[in-house]
């Protein structure tokens, strides 16, 4: 691949990679140095890319290089670092929190169903999982935020019950 095709890509789709990264991982410089990971194993050249479908690769390639790195001795025997990020207000900060909160499992679906678009199909191909799986899991990881964010502060719940 060249390097201004290799360049685009990363234009378009790096923030795409670093964010699904940043959901399953939690840290900014784990997450920069996947994403980094996921475009030099593009540049090798080894792979090649469908037209139309280069963000899909990339992203199943994040979520494959965060499972492996979650898996990882160094991921599990480390301490956690405050990472703190810009919101526009209060419920943006609280919203990420209580998705932070979430397994990885689950904190990648939520991902790729409402930051990223992808229909839930989709996300069973970027995550090797059947659509079932990603719907049971859409399903677990709302209704742990559901309790998280009705829990904290005595927020009422959406539908209305406390």
């Amino acid at each position: 691949m060249d390097a201004e095709h290799l360049a685009e890509l990363f234009r378009r789709y790096g923030d795409d990679v670093f964010r699904l990264a940043y959901s399953y991982l939690g840290h900014r410089a784990d997450a920069e140095d996947v994403c980094q990971s996921v475009f030099l194993r593009l540049a090798e050249g080894k792979t090649t890319l469908l037209p139309g479908r280069e963000k899909a690769w990339l992203l199943t390639c994040a979520a494959n290089a965060c499972k492996s790195q979650l898996r990882s001795f160094w991921c599990r025997n480390v301490g956690e670092l405050d990472e703190s990020l810009p919101f526009r207000d209060g419920s943006d900060r609280e919203v990420w929190q209580a998705v932070m909160t979430l397994p990885p499992k689950y904190r990648a679906v939520i991902h790729l169903y409402y930051w990223e678009g992808y229909a839930q199909g989709e996300i069973g191909d970027i995550l090797h999982i059947s659509r079932t799986a990603v719907q049971t899991r859409m399903q677990r990881a709302r209704a742990m935020l559901k309790k998280e964010l009705s829990d904290n502060e005595g927020l009422p719940a959406r539908d209305g019950t406390s």
